[in-house]
């Protein structure tokens, strides 16, 4: 990995972190904003920086000093619907960290950013002492995403085994630091 500065966001991070996940709801997953998925995107400060138990991380580029990945966590666990009824009585809010938008732009990917910053948001929740487990989902249409998400946790349910394959979503679970 090259001289990254990782750190939690500040104010100062926001619009360069917010233009990171535009971007990538925009390219990766193709749906473009959609405000009942994504209002944490328009509004990251509200989201993560003011709640005391919610992080949003970024790495800056060492050339330019732009936010080239984030990585967010908060206290929210999975909402049903649209998440199964089963993991949202498994993972309740309060209890859950839930990790979100852990996105790295294309031209830094591989290089250990994304797994970096999942290591220290996993640090954070242990640290906060409140959670009890920490969870995320993922779209496996993504490339890449999948296969990242399997080589940290384990699946906990895979919509697309069910009848209908569901919203096609792979929930996971991944073991606190400690």
């Amino acid at each position: 990995m090259l001289d990254y500065c990782i750190r939690a966001a500040g104010p100062d991070d926001i619009d360069g972190a917010r233009a990171v996940m535009l971007d990538t709801v925009y390219r990766d997953f193709r749906t473009g904003y959609v405000p009942r998925w994504h209002g944490d995107v328009i509004d990251p400060a509200a989201a993560y920086l003011a709640p005391a138990r919610h992080t949003l991380l970024v790495a800056l580029d060492p050339a330019d000093g732009t936010v080239v990945a984030t990585a967010a966590l908060d206290s929210r666990g999975p909402v049903h619907p649209p998440n199964p009824r089963d993991l949202a009585e498994r993972y309740p809010s309060g209890e859950t960290a839930q990790l979100r938008r852990v996105y790295v732009r294309p031209a830094h990917r591989r290089r250990g950013l994304a797994r970096v910053l999942v290591a220290e948001l996993l640090a954070f929740a242990a640290a906060d002492g409140g959670y009890r487990a920490v969870y995320l989902h993922t779209d496996p249409a993504v490339p890449g995403a999948e296969a990242f998400w399997r080589s940290l946790g384990k699946v906990v349910h895979d919509e697309r085994d069910d009848p209908g394959g569901g919203q096609g979503i792979v929930h996971f679970q991944l073991a606190m630091e400690r």
